[in-house]
């Protein structure tokens, strides 16, 4: 009979705990309102420092208080009844005075930044005002007195935020109904009245963003490698920032055959593919950098049938560098490929560069062409890059741009081209839209968009009327292009003849522009993109809005290779390569690679879809990461040693919080219910012969 009893009993145990199972997740719901469309800030690490921030383990939780004021500002920091506060606050407040004073508060367990121009100041760089300073050429061996920024202060606006190690948790709201959530949450349950503090329940919120890794790479690697070699299920910590550079050049270079190219003289035309912000993968960096991708890729189009018609005597080498924005990762490791002839060209076939800077803002400016002072004392070098100098203005006299240089004694902005002079003086300059200091307001920062670009379509406009809208801002940087196009072919030894037939098409650049600051999901990507590529949902690099230039850590992105980075890769393929007659298994699989490479993509929409097709072209990846990793020299200082810390959790959300008292009060009824349900249970075991067994005796019977 107790076995019976015993086996009811697991029965009914089992039935609670589905049930339970089954409607925990809806009690949780009930709970909390979770924050879906939210940016962490998270943990970054160099050879000395770790930068960023992070949550405890278990996430950070706070009363809820919007920053309104200076008088809020008082009330989190010191009067307020409640703390730890949880700070919800508009652009305007998020500035390093208002951040440092909360990071050295105690009442503190986080902050959301709601992004919005609203309230937005005139000017806002969470970066530092020497971008690059340790690693670029300048230092006390080369041009001393032009090092740590001594002459040219870059970016003054820089506040160094992106560069703090905050303990708490900070993300970024983008979704404004879920601000509106936020707020009226707010307003009923913890806004003041008449100065006097609210009564619970209040509204709180939690911030789960713990961070891996901790104090800087050289620690974070060595854990990595001491758990990879020693445990059975070892856990990485953080990961090297990492991805690819893209490369192609007008005559194709045997990609097999690494090292020198006799007879090889390249004039190699760069710029940058990545940049940043203080929120992680929230970069749309568009006067930072895609000012100049557009650039470049209308200037790679522009050069193409004449280059194929009336090929210069020198090849003209493009290359978009990635992980610039952390210590020149994509430059440093192609000059350290070449160096070690494991590239497909050394220095020795470099002939000259040509870099292209922020060039976005030019609009009734002049374009300078910075040069490096200290090469210059080298004769050839001189004499190369005034030739250069000279050979754009009269380019540019043609164009009606105006072109100028900085004074002799100004040293080159932060660029790629310093890379490349670490190892050897090589004639260079580098095309921005400003004279000394960035004319940028926003660098690096979440508000480097399409907005500061001047970037706006005229109402009513659908899509795919937006996609070829000339904008302004599109028929300056074509200008920029065809300069810049003519320039190369002209360094590159080409007839000067053939410079009116290079031009760049404004309507490639204004489809460039709203692809890579509107929306990369467009009739034109997708027909540039391989078919399985578009065809995928929302985890798709082709998801709404535009892309971000955060170079990230490879695998931890969307597939192998970065969005941004697929995105020039197969768009360069298609403005320079040919079509060929290839079935899709022989374009994924050709007979060989050597000088070309295959892509198969969705092609033009016709009736709704496209008809696939193989586009050959001289389109190559290669690989953008520190050599410090390669050599495992973790503690670098010629090379960058960036990582980016794991972790397992990333969300936010909402909730009522009792007051204390209430929740003590609810535990001790709690323990109270428990032991009484214990003592209750005890007895109805002791007594279970008494109270069910002879209820349950069949009546003897006589006969």
């Amino acid at each position: 009979m107790e076995d019976l009893i015993s086996i009811n009993c697991a029965k009914l145990l089992i039935i609670a705990l589905f049930y339970t199972c089954v409607t925990c997740s809806s009690v949780e719901q009930k709970i909390y309102v979770e924050l879906n469309d939210t940016v962490p800030c998270v943990r970054l690490l160099n050879a000395t420092h770790q930068i960023g921030c992070q949550s405890s383990m278990s996430g950070d939780t706070g009363v809820l208080h919007v920053l309104e004021s200076e008088d809020d500002l008082d009330w989190i920091l010191n009067t307020g009844p409640h703390p730890p506060y949880m700070i919800v606050m508009e652009t305007a407040f998020f500035n390093r005075s208002v951040m440092l004073r909360m990071k050295n508060s105690s009442r503190v367990s986080g902050v959301a930044v709601i992004v919005s121009k609203t309230g937005l100041a005139e000017n806002f760089s969470p970066h530092t005002t020497c971008p690059n300073q340790n690693t670029g050429v300048y230092s006390e061996k080369y041009g001393p007195e032009l090092a740590n920024c001594n002459v040219t202060e870059w970016n003054p606006l820089g506040n160094g935020l992106s560069y703090e190690d905050f303990s708490f948790p900070v993300f970024a709201l983008k979704d404004e109904n879920q601000t509106q959530v936020i707020r009226k949450c707010y307003e009923d349950h913890n806004l003041r009245v008449n100065g006097s503090a609210p009564q619970y329940p209040l509204c709180a919120m939690q911030l789960f963003s713990h961070m891996h890794a901790v104090t800087d790479t050289v620690t974070c690697m060595r854990r990595t490698d001491l758990q990879t070699r020693f445990s059975i299920n070892p856990e990485v910590l953080c990961d090297p920032l990492s991805d690819f550079n893209v490369w192609s050049s007008t005559r194709p270079l045997n990609n097999s055959a690494k090292g020198h190219k006799a007879n090889e003289s390249v004039v190699i035309a760069a710029t940058r593919l990545d940049g940043r912000s203080f929120f992680w993968d929230e970069a749309p960096a568009a006067e930072g950098t895609v000012s100049g991708i557009v650039t470049l890729l209308a200037a790679v189009h522009a050069l193409h049938p004449v280059t194929q018609q009336a090929p210069p005597p020198r090849n003209i080498f493009f290359t978009f560098f990635q992980g610039e924005a952390f210590d020149y990762i994509g430059s440093s490791k192609m000059v350290y490929d070449m160096e070690r002839n494991e590239f497909v060209i050394d220095m020795d076939n470099v002939h000259s560069m040509l870099e292209i800077g922020q060039v976005g803002l030019r609009s009734g400016r002049d374009l300078w062409m910075h040069s490096d002072p200290v090469s210059l004392t080298n004769s050839s070098v001189k004499d190369e890059v005034s030739l250069m100098m000279k050979n754009m203005q009269s380019v540019a006299a043609g164009l009606n741009i105006s072109l100028d240089e900085p004074p002799v004694t100004q040293p080159l902005p932060p660029s790629s081209l310093q890379r490349f002079l670490r190892e050897r003086p090589i004639p260079g300059l580098v095309l921005a839209d400003h004279r000394t200091s960035f004319i940028n307001r926003y660098y690096e920062s979440v508000y480097d968009d399409a907005e500061n670009l001047n970037v706006s379509y005229p109402p009513n406009l659908s899509p795919d009327e937006q996609l070829v809208f000339e904008t302004e801002e599109a028929k300056s940087l074509a200008e920029v292009a065809t300069l810049v196009a003519r320039s190369l072919y002209q360094q590159a030894g080409g007839e000067e003849r053939n410079l009116n037939n290079i031009t760049a098409d404004p309507k490639i650049v204004a489809q460039l522009l709203y692809g890579f600051l509107i929306q990369k999901n467009n009739s034109w990507f997708r027909s540039l993109l391989p078919p399985e590529v578009t065809k995928k949902g929302a985890n798709s690099i082709l998801s709404s809005g535009p892309p971000q230039f955060y170079i990230g850590v490879g695998p931890r992105n969307i597939g192998p290779v970065h969005s941004v980075t697929r995105f020039v890769q197969y768009i360069m393929a298609n403005l320079t390569g040919t079509v060929t007659n290839l079935t899709e298994t022989q374009c994924q699989n050709p007979e060989s690679k050597d000088l070309f490479s295959y892509f198969w993509v969705t092609g033009p929409s016709v009736n709704g879809s496209g008809e696939p097709l193989c586009v050959r072209a001289s389109v190559r990846l290669a690989k953008a990461v520190s050599p410090a990793f390669e050599r495992m020299e973790y503690g670098s200082r010629d090379y960058s040693t960036w990582t980016e810390s794991r972790w397992k959790s990333i969300r936010a959300r909402v909730f009522l919080v009792a007051s204390r008292e209430l929740e003590m009060l609810t535990l001790g009824v709690g323990v109270a219910v428990l032991l009484l349900s214990l003592l209750v249970t005890y007895f109805i075991s002791s007594k279970a012969e008494l109270l069910f067994s002879s209820a349950r005796e069949t009546p003897t019977t006589t006969y």
